[in-house]
Order: structure tokens, then C-alpha cells, then sequence
């Protein structure tokens, strides 16, 4: 018996990878996080399997089912929205398989920043402007960020960055970012993407807060900010696919 914990990508059921969906049609378990993975994803568990919303449900209601499904030798397709390994809380869920001998395995799946930069129609790397991205979150009612993880430590880099659960929080994110970036620096906020009703909102660091409330948007919601989110037109090609760069692949410089 195993647990598998699925990345469900960001709600478009068509960027589920053909293996999730061919794990989450093999488990007669399936446990998913109705709040933030929609039921068309879970739609292709097989006929007959338990299929369980866990939005309401605590740590310990879903770790008693996993113990059930174990104890009659049943597969469990844990299901999480974006990729598991962010945000995803599976920590806790595998210290407590581990203890009791359960095994399990991780189904990588597509992250919210990467979904939202392909919406968005736009690479997040671009020669000279940026070349990092840094995944993070704001506090507020969740866990407490660990000492010096803090926005204002990572706008110093002036990497792009990633904001997750910091869509009711945006005066403070503007605040503590502006100094850095500037307040005409670019901001997207990502409203649930691969849902019917995503959103894409673009402004800037003075001004995204009043466009967001305009749209009630208070959850859900992935903020992007930096120089690349803008449209820049004057930047170097990648040395990828310079004639006079050569690499393994094509050693020879264009005469």
C-alpha cells in the first residue's frame, strides 16, 4: 500500500501529468483539497473509489482515513493543488505515514508561479533584468516566517519574486517592497489560474492594491513582482543560442 501525494498543478485538469492522472484513476482512495483543486481533476478516480473533499477535514481526519485504506491494502491518492513540495503541508502528513510504516511517494505537479507566467504569456527570467526568483509568503494568520526570510531581506537581491497568501496583505507588501523596486516597479496578481474565472491583474507597487480591491479579490491569489513583469524590450539576447557562444552541443564559434 502506498500513499501517493499528487501534485494537482494550479486547477486546469489538463496539466495534471499523465501520471497523476493515471495514479488518481488506479487508487480506490482519494483524498483532495476541494478548497484550492477542482472536482474535474479528481473526476478520473475509478468507478466505486472513495473520493474525499479534506477541505473541512484536520490533520488528523485525513491521516485515520489514509489508516483505514492502509489496513485494507488500498492505494491513497493524496491530491494537492500546484506542486507539493510548496506550501503543500505534506511535511506533517509524512512524519505521521513515516511512524506508523506507511509508504508513500510524491508526484511532482505544476507550480502556481509557473502557471501564472504562462498566463501571463512571459518568461520570468530575462538576460540583465532578472535571473532569480524567490517563492515566498507573507505571515499573517499562517505560520510564523522563520528569522531574516523576510521581504524586505529578499528585495534587496531585486530578484523577482513570488508572493503566496499575501493577497489581503498588499498595503504592507507595497510598503516594505517600494523602497527597493521602486513604486512604479510591475506587479501581477494571479487570480486563481486554470479556473474558469482566473484572473490576471498588472499594475505596479503603488497602485495594485486599489485594482485588486476594485475586483474583491481576497484569496487564492498569487502576487508577482519585479522588473521582468514590465514590458521590456531592451535586453540581451541569451548567450543560449549565440553563433559565437560555443558549448558542447555546438563547439564550433561562427567564423
Amino acid at each position: 500500500m502506498t500513499v501517493y501525494f499528487i501534485g494537482a498543478g494550479p486547477g486546469d485538469p489538463e496539466l495534471l501529468t499523465k501520471k497523476a492522472e493515471r495514479l488518481i484513476g488506479e487508487c480506490p482512495v482519494c483524498l483532495y483539497a476541494g478548497s484550492l483543486v477542482p472536482a474535474e481533476v479528481v473526476a478520473c478516480a475509478p468507478e466505486g473509489a472513495k473520493v474525499m473533499d479534506t477541505a473541512s477535514m484536520t490533520l488528523d481526519d485525513t491521516h485515520a482515513e489514509i489508516k483505514a485504506a492502509h489496513d485494507k491494502g488500498q492505494n491513497v491518492a493524496r491530491v494537492h493543488s500546484g506542486d507539493p513540495s510548496l506550501y503543500g503541508a505534506i511535511a506533517e502528513q509524512i512524519r505521521r505515514l513515516r511512524a506508523d510504516g506507511i509508504d508513500y511517494e510524491i508526484i511532482p505537479g505544476v507550480p502556481a508561479y509557473a502557471a501564472a507566467a504562462a498566463a501571463l504569456g512571459q518568461e520570468l527570467t530575462i538576460p540583465e533584468i532578472a535571473q532569480s526568483i524567490v517563492l515566498t509568503r507573507v505571515s499573517m494568520k499562517s505560520t510564523s516566517m522563520p528569522q531574516g526570510e523576510t521581504l524586505e531581506n529578499f528585495a534587496r537581491t531585486g530578484a523577482t519574486l513570488a508572493i503566496h497568501l499575501g493577497v489581503r496583505n498588499l498595503r504592507e507588501i507595497e510598503r516594505q517592497l517600494a523602497p527597493h523596486y521602486g513604486a512604479d516597479c510591475p506587479v501581477a496578481v494571479a487570480y486563481r489560474v486554470g479556473w474558469p474565472d482566473q484572473m490576471l491583474i498588472r499594475g505596479t507597487l503603488a497602485d495594485i492594491r486599489e485594482k485588486v480591491r476594485d475586483q474583491k479579490i481576497t484569496r487564492t491569489a498569487l502576487i508577482l513582482v519585479g522588473p521582468a513583469l514590465g514590458e521590456v524590450a531592451d535586453f540581451k539576447d541569451s548567450a543560449l543560442y549565440d553563433p559565437d557562444m560555443p558549448h558542447v552541443l555546438r563547439p564550433k564559434v561562427r567564423q
